[in-house]
């Protein structure tokens, strides 16, 4: 079937919102489950559980605490893409991992709408990443940035999040010049972690095995300072 988005042609059943939208739906029990999200993928597999799975991280959705179990999700799906899998398979552990109904209609809304201004632009194009060298490489940057997200550095895991969500976007569609712009955000992703690691470098060296909780302090100060209208100076501890 043949869809028209803004002056672009592009092949597919189904656009990738709805395809979001269906995947999202909750079952007759009223719960999304990992398990439940893989089997309703279909055609699309791999590309468009990046998209699902990276969804919570990428876009301002408020569903916390899903980073670190969908990014080792994330991890052995790059596993599993990586050794030539057509379709993708979960312990049955993993697959029990639930969505609250909040966390699922929060994904549902802003990814089918992110998704839907952002589907004009999506077409197949650069078909290298179909290729078995092209996707060697997409699951390579899965990998790396599924290990990214795991790292419990507050507000480091967006850019990793935008990385795996491109990808999944190349895929699902075909789309090579996705797959180009996640290469980009994965180098920025590097950055980042490198500068993270940088600071807690410094950290250590200053306040030795404390730096964790100095760090951390500095973070809720950050965070108080936004929230209550304090300063920094006034939100720091006194030790600062």
């Amino acid at each position: 079937m043949l869809r028209m988005h803004g002056g672009w042609m592009g092949w597919s059943a189904m656009r990738l919102s709805e395809d979001l939208r269906r995947v999202l739906r909750r079952s007759e029990t009223g719960t999304v489950t990992v398990q439940g999200i893989l089997e309703a993928v279909g055609e699309k597999s791999f590309g468009l559980l990046l998209v699902v799975l990276s969804l919570p991280s990428a876009l301002p959705v408020p569903a916390p605490g899903y980073s670190v179990p969908f990014g080792i999700i994330l991890f052995l799906l790059g596993i599993q893409m990586a050794a030539g899998r057509s379709a993708p398979r979960l312990p049955r552990r993993l697959g029990r991992i639930e969505l609250s109904n909040r966390a699922a209609a929060a994904m549902e809304t802003a990814g089918t709408r992110f998704l839907a201004k952002l589907e004009f632009l999506i077409r197949p194009r650069l078909h290298w990443i179909g290729s078995r060298a092209g996707r060697a490489a997409m699951s390579g940057l899965v990998l790396f940035m599924a290990l990214l997200m795991c790292v419990p550095i507050p507000g480091t895991n967006t850019i990793p999040a935008i990385a795996v969500f491109l990808i999944g976007i190349g895929l699902a569609e075909e789309d090579g010049v996705f797959a180009v712009l996640a290469v980009g955000a994965a180098a920025a992703a590097a950055l980042v972690y490198i500068a993270a690691f940088y600071f807690l470098a410094i950290f250590f060296h200053e306040y030795g095995w404390d730096a964790v909780n100095q760090f951390l302090s500095i973070v809720k100060a950050f965070v108080r300072s936004l929230l209550g209208g304090e300063s920094m100076e006034d939100a720091l501890p006194e030790e600062f």
